[in-house]
């Protein structure tokens, strides 16, 4: 954001906004902007640029002896210039083409030793000399527009018009310009150009990064406010900016209309605010002197007075306007001039102000006849409308567009203009009337235009929430307290309401602190702790105390899902299993391959690349989409475990500030994946479990198994065979904790999974309630004694599941005086389906002596009367 120090000194002169915002110079406020506003990129000392030009008076003007198109200039400087050739009267001959140059004509001469500006910048500046031209000495030269750096005109020289007002203290040769009879004097020969027109200017550029949050500052009014609220003055904003709403919303006509308007807004999401009148009888042509050198110093090419204007008060109040040519409006509309805001239609085309044609995107913001595209809302407007020499009638638009639409058109087709900089950062259209009323009443007073229809004003009451003295009808309440509790300072409330109060913040006493009032161009104060940033940016963050904060040297406790996942990683690293880790996102083929939904995953808007679209649902397609490349560089038996977070759309964040926003609510999950080439004895189920099992042992957990009797819609359930997998639940516990199990054909066949292959997956929340709630681990030392095992294979109806079995032998040894575990070994069920046979494993082992063989018949015969009397099994 460039600022330029002269202009926003001559505004806060005309409109008696503030004091002087540069009393300590330059430096010192380059220094302020850096620590309380923003970072200062450049500070461009435009003086330099015009160093040495001077106003001179062509004495006399005579053909040249040996040139038809040149002439011979004498010229008065006043006597000013050093080091150049004059002849008896102090005049200085100057060699001249321009078919304007005549005797008496005021012009701006460049003399020996001073640079033309227009090449200031450039790699080999043009620095001037006398020399010979025909034959004739020509000390320096008299600048065109075009040679001045403000214009492109180059027909004709520069006449300075001898009533410009001249600044006072502004003369080369005099301390303070004087005054005669009253009146201030007119421009003379010697004085200095720049300081005549506001030309020894320092242009100070500001990151554009600094203010992406205050949109208000990309206009000098804002900025203007803002260097004198960070030095302690107060300002005030012009009358015609602060005009009640009331006054603002209706610019009126008493006559009938002269060029009627219709506008239809078919995006009011995107587009809040849209306003537009025509002007008719105005006089297009070159803008007054002081506006073409302010656009030249902000880096604008002037181009006429109606566009020039609108730029003008674009970089004034930060609010982009365009102005349309009526008729050629009209000329493309069935009947009146109709101006349609809406989405392109397929296939249609624009060409735009900069020759550039473009298919816009098919969300893009267009502004449109009933019958074709006309511009590109909020971004460029179409060549075909543009404002020239021949218009009469003109269409003013003032209006705001989504900030994220904008950015997303602008990045589509690679237009980055002045508008989009400023619409992208979220314009207030609370100060819409206000500025089109004033580019209104300067085209009428300026350009001889006349108001030829009722404004039109198409908004959302409901969002434009404006009080009616102007400010944001949203009271912030806050303390004093609150503030200084931040901030570290000790500042009482009335001097925090005079800060704020510099920047035209509105303020209420009340019993327990103050109510504050935003004005409408600050969108960005919502809470107490905006004002708490507004505050220590005003007073100074440079001036905060740099006490530390106290704080308690209370040791913080360990937090237990860390803890938890550190056990876990321990324990399956011990069991043999690889950890990975893989990207949170996934793809759509994915979700196909294990025959998950996508539309239960949420979607990135920005994905980092193709393949990585969506939040995954679960964690084990992940894990499975890396067993074939594993398997495929040799890795016969492995198993695989990642710990990490899932999202889908049915778990959202339990507060409704959340649920409002539909945020996603972040799962922490386990899971592992086993698999065998060679297919390992037993089924792949049992490995899993095994893995499952050992790591409960370790965390004091008993797991029970449960057969997935139903098909729920749960995206972790997708991979699995159902009749070959169980949830998993903790002994005694309501929740489940997860599931466990071998995967389906289809799984295995688009992941290209051996079949040997299995897994599970669970949520680490559960997991860490039931570990919270467990009972702690005691140490056991091993057993000095041998202990025994024996086999035991128990017949029992098909009907009757393993953990029945297993359950049964388990309680069975509950009471013998020994530890004691039991393992699966074999299942076994013929094609007839009669019986099944399990084969289960006991290990026993005492503490204090070795087990006897009689022992070991107590504990088998408990077994037995217990399956056969619950189970009505048969002993094998």
């Amino acid at each position: 954001m460039k600022i330029s120090l002269n202009e926003i000194r001559t505004f806060n002169e005309r409109y008696k906004t503030c004091g002087d915002i540069a009393p300590e110079g330059i430096d010192k406020l380059v220094e302020k902007i850096g620590a309380q506003l923003g970072g200062v990129d450049e500070v461009i000392d435009l003086g330099k640029k015009y160093l040495g030009i001077i106003v001179a008076k062509v004495a006399s003007c005579q053909p040249h002896p040996n040139a038809d198109k040149l002439k011979l200039c004498k010229i008065d400087d006043g006597g000013v210039a050093k080091d150049v050739k004059r002849d008896e009267n102090g005049h200085v001959q100057v060699v001249c083409g321009a078919p304007n140059v005549r005797e008496g004509l005021l012009v701006a001469w460049l003399p020996p030793g001073s640079t033309v500006p227009s090449t200031y910048n450039d790699k080999s500046p043009l620095l001037l000399e006398a020399k010979e031209i025909r034959g004739e000495t020509s000390n320096g030269m008299l600048a065109s527009t075009k040679e001045l750096a403000i214009s492109d005109d180059h027909s004709e020289i520069f006449e300075i018009n001898p009533d410009y007002p001249v600044p006072q203290g502004k003369r080369i040769n005099d301390k303070a310009t004087k005054k005669v009879n009253g009146e201030r004097l007119k421009v003379q020969p010697g004085d200095d150009f720049a300081k005549l027109y506001g030309l020894d200017d320092y242009i100070i550029d500001i990151e554009n990064k600094m203010f992406t949050h205050r949109p208000d500052l990309f206009g000098m009014l804002g900025i203007s406010r803002e260097l004198a609220g960070i030095q302690g003055m107060p300002f005030k904003s012009p009358d015609w900016y602060l005009a009640p709403s009331a006054q603002q919303l209706v610019i009126s006509n008493k006559q009938q209309a002269e060029l009627p308007l219709e506008v239809h807004n078919e995006v009011p999401e995107l587009v809040p605010r849209f306003m537009a009148i025509t002007m008719s009888d105005v006089k297009v042509g070159p803008s007054p002197l002081w506006l073409q050198i302010f656009l030249s110093k902000m880096g604008q090419k002037p181009i006429n007075n109606v566009v020039d204007y609108t730029n003008y008060y674009m970089l004034l109040t930060a609010q982009p306007l365009h102005a349309y040519d009526y008729d050629k409006v009209k000329a493309r509309s069935d009947k009146d001039a109709t101006i349609v805001v809406r989405y392109p239609k397929k296939n249609e085309k624009l060409k735009l102000l900069n020759g550039k044609e473009v298919e816009p995107r098919s969300e893009a913001i267009m502004i449109a006849t009933d019958k074709e595209l006309i511009g590109v809302g909020g971004v460029m407007g179409g060549a075909d409308t543009e404002v020239d020499e021949n218009t009469t009638n003109i269409i003013l638009e003032c209006a705001n567009f989504d900030m994220y639409s904008i950015r997303r058109t602008s990045m589509e087709h690679g237009l980055f203009t002045d508008a989009v900089t400023r619409f992208t950062k979220g314009q207030s259209p609370l100060q819409n009337p206000a500025v089109l009323a004033k580019i209104v009443d300067e085209i009428e007073k300026y350009a001889g235009g006349k108001i030829a229809c009722e404004q039109i004003d198409i908004y959302d009451c409901d969002k434009l929430n404006l009080s009616s003295d102007g400010w944001i009808d949203d009271e912030i309440h806050t303390t004093n307290e609150f503030i200084n509790a931040r901030l570290g300072l000790s500042l009482s409330s009335q001097e925090i309401i005079a800060l704020l109060k510099n920047v035209e913040f509105g303020s209420d006493m009340v019993n327990d602190g103050f109510k504050l009032y935003a004005p409408f161009w600050r969108t960005d104060i919502e809470i107490p702790e905006d004002i708490v940033e507004e505050v220590g940016r005003l007073y100074g963050y440079d001036k905060l105390p740099l006490d530390l904060p106290r704080r308690t040297i209370v040791p913080v406790g360990p937090d237990g899902m860390l803890q938890l996942k550190k056990k876990l990683r321990r324990q399956l690293k011990l069991q043999g299993a690889n950890e990975t880790l893989t990207y949170s996102f996934v793809n759509n083929d994915l979700f196909g391959k294990v025959g998950q939904d996508p539309h239960q995953a949420f979607k990135l808007a920005n994905a980092l690349s193709p393949d990585l679209q969506y939040y995954r649902l679960s964690l084990l397609p992940s894990l499975l989409g890396l067993v074939h490349p594993n398997v495929k560089a040799g890795f016969e038996s492995f198993a695989l475990f990642e710990i990490g977070k899932t999202h889908r759309k049915e778990a959202r964040i339990e507060s409704h500030e959340a649920r409002e926003s539909g945020l996603p609510k972040e799962l922490e999950t386990l899971a592992l994946a086993f698999t065998d080439s060679n297919k390992a004895a037993g089924a792949p189920y049992y490995h899993a479990k095994r893995y499952l099992d050992a790591l409960a042992h370790s965390l004091g957990l008993e797991l029970n198994y449960y057969p997935v009797a139903r098909d729920p819609d749960l995206p972790m359930l997708k991979p699995f065979d159902l009749d070959r997998s169980a949830f998993v639940a903790v002994k005694d516990s309501k929740g489940m904790l997860g599931v466990i199990g071998e995967f389906n054909a289809a799984t295995r066949k688009q992941l290209k999974l051996p079949r040997f292959s299995s897994g599970f997956e669970v949520g680490l929340k559960e997991l860490l309630f039931v570990t919270q709630n467990a009972n702690a681990i005691h140490y056991q030392p091993l057993s000095r004694y041998p202990g025994t095992w024996q086999d035991i294979c128990v017949q029992v109806s098909p009907k009757i599941a393993y953990k029945d079995v297993y359950q049964t032998v388990r309680e069975a040894l509950v009471s013998a005086p020994f530890d004691s575990s039991v393992e699966p070994v074999d299942i076994y069920q013929p094609d007839s389906g009669e019986y099944k046979n399990i084969t289960l494993r006991v290990s026993l082992t005492s503490h204090d002596h070795t087990i006897t063989s009689d022992e070991t018949k107590v504990a088998m015969s408990a077994i037995t009367e217990r399956t056969v009397s619950q189970l009505q099994a048969k002993i094998i």
